[in-house]
């Protein structure tokens, strides 16, 4: 776990592109189960993380979802997408596009970074 208050946890997903996944402290099965505070705590976290992504990792795209179809749980998925990731253009979960992909930049400053920024916004 990267970030953890009363209503939302953030967790990394082990990946070779950058992955975080916002989950609601509460088990809601639907976004239409949250509570307001909890729906503007998610939306503020994805701008949050969604941005920072942008600024530090410059990566062709971010992705970012919702399913719930393994994990009947409510969680978001924000993914920065690379054109040369070993997936893209398809899902991090579709076929293999290509081998040899490496982050170019390092996760400790960007989660630090998010760390401060999740602390100082939403708390």
């Amino acid at each position: 776990m990267m970030y953890s208050n009363p209503l939302i946890t953030i967790e990394i997903h082990e990946s070779e592109i950058p992955w975080l996944k916002i989950f609601t402290q509460t088990p809601h099965k639907e976004f239409s189960e949250c509570s307001s505070e909890e729906k503007k705590m998610i939306w503020n976290a994805l701008d949050i993380i969604e941005k920072e992504m942008l600024e530090y990792f410059k990566p062709h795209k971010i992705n970012i979802a919702s399913f719930g179809n393994m994990l009947p749980r409510v969680h978001w998925h924000i993914m920065a997408r690379f054109e040369n990731d070993s997936y893209f253009p398809e899902p991090m979960w579709g076929m293999k596009q290509r081998e040899g992909f490496e982050l170019e930049a390092p996760m400790e400053p960007f989660l630090e970074k998010v760390r401060r920024e999740l602390d100082s916004r939403l708390n």
